[in-house]
């Protein structure tokens, strides 16, 4: 029954993402002359294709607070590959994601359509050039998520934030909003730390197999109710991340890892 469930969420993944990704370009042919009309509908695709995933994979998101409005810069823990749609679904806008993911089949192709922002954060020659991405998407009016851990955890906390990519919003004053997403899988099936957040060596597609046996999963995600700001990127960074960290409900004692 379970190997059944993966293999219709993975059919229907396939599905949707082929017929979002037809939509998308299709809209693109009338709101390519307005750089800021094409971003908002880039958005409005991502947000539309989350949503759609969420109910495919039987994810509940609970939202706590006010999602912040466009155009925004984001930050949030990081747990999953999961957290894109959870978040996407909520905000739209455009993530700054980790460049791998760029090669993964399908969501990959979409990501580079709704103009995600790639690095390579070992890379750190590429900083320079995802901030001026950042600094042009913002001024189109959309909204930027950045996943400030630089890496996803087991969520039993929240790891320290890289502050290089604050710099942007250090530079201009800019108020920063956060937001802190959790995971749990209902009795009986395995736990959220396991199942949903994907960290340390985990290969990618043995876990999403199994992520998309589960029969369901409870997301929550909490916005904060205020928006920090400053001058030096090392202080919003941890400022941020104490905001976070306050907002966040732990995934699994870090005594069970």
């Amino acid at each position: 029954m379970k190997r059944l469930r993966a293999t219709l969420k993975i059919l229907l993944i396939s599905l949707w993402t082929v017929g979002i990704e037809v939509t998308l370009h299709v809209g693109l042919l009338f709101t390519l002359p307005s750089p800021r009309l094409a971003a908002r509908w880039r958005s409005f695709i991502l947000k539309t294709w989350s949503r759609g995933l969420l109910i495919i994979c039987g994810v509940r998101c609970h939202t706590v607070g006010d999602p912040p409005e466009t155009p925004f810069f984001l930050v949030s823990n990081h747990l999953s590959y999961v957290d894109i749609a959870v978040l996407g679904s909520a905000v739209g806008g455009v993530f700054v994601a980790k460049a791998e993911i760029s090669d993964w089949p399908a969501v990959g192709f979409l990501c580079r359509s709704v103009e995600t922002i790639f690095i390579d954060r070992e890379a750190r020659r590429e900083i320079p050039g995802v901030m001026r991405e950042i600094e042009r998407q913002l001024s189109y009016g959309r909204g930027v998520i950045l996943f400030a851990e630089g890496t996803s955890s087991a969520g039993a906390s929240v790891l320290p934030f890289r502050p290089a990519l604050l710099e942007p919003a250090a530079r201009i004053g800019l108020p920063v909003s956060y937001a802190a997403v959790s995971y749990q899988t209902p009795e009986g099936e395995p736990p959220a730390h396991l199942a949903v957040c994907w960290w340390g060596g985990m290969p990618f597609a043995p876990h999403a197999l199994e992520l998309f046996k589960l029969r369901r999963i409870d997301a929550t995600v909490v916005f904060g109710d205020r928006q920090l700001q400053g001058g030096d990127r090392k202080i919003l960074a941890n400022e941020l991340r104490s905001a976070v960290l306050n907002s966040f409900q732990p995934v699994v004692d870090q005594d069970d890892l």
